[in-house]
């Protein structure tokens, strides 16, 4: 089994590896005499659809009995207060400088604690969908949190016989399971936007005071990412598909976070031109070994905001969150999307919303995109250098979106970098930049830059950005040298010209490469050195800003 979750007694002396003070504290809650086992999700969905303030939309969710649920099954929705986005200030991870772990377990046994009155319900999944990645994590969750724990159960892999044989011929690592403790009514004024807590080398968390889904769905990601960086895989953040070509096939991999059109991108059939497989748009991870890669999750946690009422998409909706609802002519209780209540309004869509799905793909990819929102950025530039192509990667740039929580005196409207789009990291950032610059150098990945915002003011839309993938899989694409970079060239695309000559644009572009080396020497110092890079990645930018 890939993972290990129980432990025979005289072994247990022994597995310092797998225990430390964070997993005995949040492990040891779950087997409370005050914790139910949901075992199934038919279970789950019964508990969320009876919990105080869950409506049941009158939207029967599609094909119930392929998904583990029961005909009549209805989509539900359940909406947050104030929060609907993610709050990163809020992570604190064991092991990283500045972290004080003492005074942490001292909150997590005390939340705990507080618990013991309460009723707590305790669920499992499997993370990653072939033999060769899956991992089983626990959440332990109060009542109360039923569509919590709902959903966390429809994102992830729910146990069933089918992966449960999966599981058992799985490759076995030396890891404890994924042990996640929530309360989303804890509250302490010395963290106001709530605490994340995280121990990854011994995979187990504590969420506390934190309502948003999407906090215990990454949560969840980032100990399994953490599990996949220890055991030769990289840890992805972004969307993967294929284009079947008949006689031949193009595998893409998209990087970017939330927002940034990667899930458009992933699910994009350009019109019926090509057949389509999906890997997955969110979360999946690459073999250090062979280049496969394999989806971690079943479902797809996606955004409303472009989905109106009688959206097709909208057939595969499971569970909703922070959404209006309204009745029609006809007495129904519908869908009120497109972010009309909230910014960030989401859902948890089926596996079914692809119809072409696959778990593993065996095929190395044969590019890289890198999402970026970098306004010098033309809409698309190639990097010929591998080692570029990292770095590239390593400074990928973007703007917060409403799908973060922002710290008092975030600008949301800064350019921030946030490398291979993954605030999720629970390790150095250094192990991501070697091991996706050994993709690039051993299986001769093809890197591009895709700017999905705007570029010196106009923007570019999901039109222009489609149109430029099908120019690159039909070996249409005219790619050019561009200024006097050696390793970068550029694809003219009409109406976004990108003049070095123009002094105003050449300072603009040159400052958001200086911006860039700056990121990468401050990880010297952010943290004691924590984050800190070889010389040759910051040298690798210094050589592009030379040659403008």
């Amino acid at each position: 089994m890939s993972t290990e979750y129980f432990l025979r007694q005289n072994e247990i002396s022994s597995r310092s590896d797998i225990f430390s003070i964070a997993r005995a504290t949040i492990e040891t809650a779950f087997y409370g005499n005050n914790v139910q086992k949901v075992t199934s999700l038919s279970e789950a969905y019964k508990l969320a659809k009876a919990s105080p303030g869950t409506i049941a939309l009158d939207m029967d969710v599609c094909r119930p009995k392929e998904l583990g649920l029961a005909d009549g099954t209805k989509v539900l929705l359940f909406n947050d207060g104030e929060v609907t986005g993610r709050a990163s200030a809020a992570r604190k991870i064991i092991g990283e400088p500045g972290v004080d772990t003492a005074a942490l377990m001292g909150i997590i046994r005390e939340a705990v604690y507080k618990t013991r009155y309460k009723k707590l319900y305790h669920s499992q999944v499997y993370i990653g969908l072939h033999p060769d990645f899956m991992v089983k994590a626990n959440l332990l969750i109060p009542e109360g949190e039923e569509n919590i724990l709902y959903s966390w159960l429809l994102n992830f892999q729910h146990i069933n016989e089918e992966y449960t044989k999966l599981y058992n011929r799985s490759v076995p690592f030396n890891e404890g399971d994924i042990y996640v403790f929530s309360d989303p009514t804890w509250y302490s004024p010395d963290y106001p936007m709530g605490l994340t807590c995280f121990d990854p080398k011994h995979n187990c968390a504590a969420i506390l005071g934190m309502r948003y889904f999407g906090e215990h769905k990454k949560g969840t990601l980032t100990l399994a990412w953490s599990i996949a960086n220890r055991n030769g895989f990289v840890a992805c953040h972004g969307g993967q598909k294929r284009y079947n070509l008949g006689d031949r096939s193009f595998v893409a991999g998209v990087f970017g976070l939330s927002g940034s059109g990667k899930s458009t991108i992933t699910h994009a059939h350009h019109n019926d031109r090509y057949n389509i497989t999906v890997l997955h748009d969110d979360a999946f991870v690459i073999s250090a070994g062979d280049a496969s890669s394999i989806a971690l999750e079943p479902a797809y946690f996606d955004k409303t905001q472009d989905y109106p009422i009688g959206s097709p998409d909208n057939v595969y909706l499971l569970s909703v969150q922070n959404n209006g609802a309204t009745m029609d002519l006809n007495g129904k209780i519908t869908l009120v999307a497109e972010d009309i209540r909230n910014g960030n309004g989401r859902a948890v869509k089926s596996r079914l919303w692809s119809p072409n799905r696959e778990d593993k793909f065996a095929e190395a990819a044969n590019a890289i995109f890198w999402l970026m929102k970098d306004p010098t950025m033309p809409p698309v530039l190639k990097i010929k250098d591998h080692m570029l192509a990292s770095v590239m990667g390593l400074c990928l740039a973007t703007i917060r979106t409403s799908a973060e929580r922002l710290a008092e005196g975030v600008d949301p409207d800064a350019l921030v970098f946030e490398p291979y789009a993954n605030p999720f990291r629970a390790y150095p950032l250094a192990e991501d930049y070697a091991k996706f610059k050994h993709l690039f150098e051993i299986r001769s990945l093809d890197c591009y830059i895709l700017n999905t915002g705007k570029f010196m003011g106009k923007k570019v839309t999901p039109e222009v950005t489609l149109g430029i993938l099908e120019k690159i899989v039909d070996r249409a694409a005219d790619f050019k040298p561009w200024h006097n970079f050696t390793d970068i060239e550029i694809m003219p695309v009409e109406g976004f010209e990108a003049d070095l000559s123009d002094e105003k644009y050449k300072l603009l572009f040159k400052n958001n490469m200086l911006n860039r080396v700056n990121f990468i020497k401050s990880r010297e110092t952010a943290k004691d050195g924590y984050d800190r890079l070889p010389a040759e990645a910051a040298a690798a930018i210094e050589k592009v800003i030379s040659e403008i």
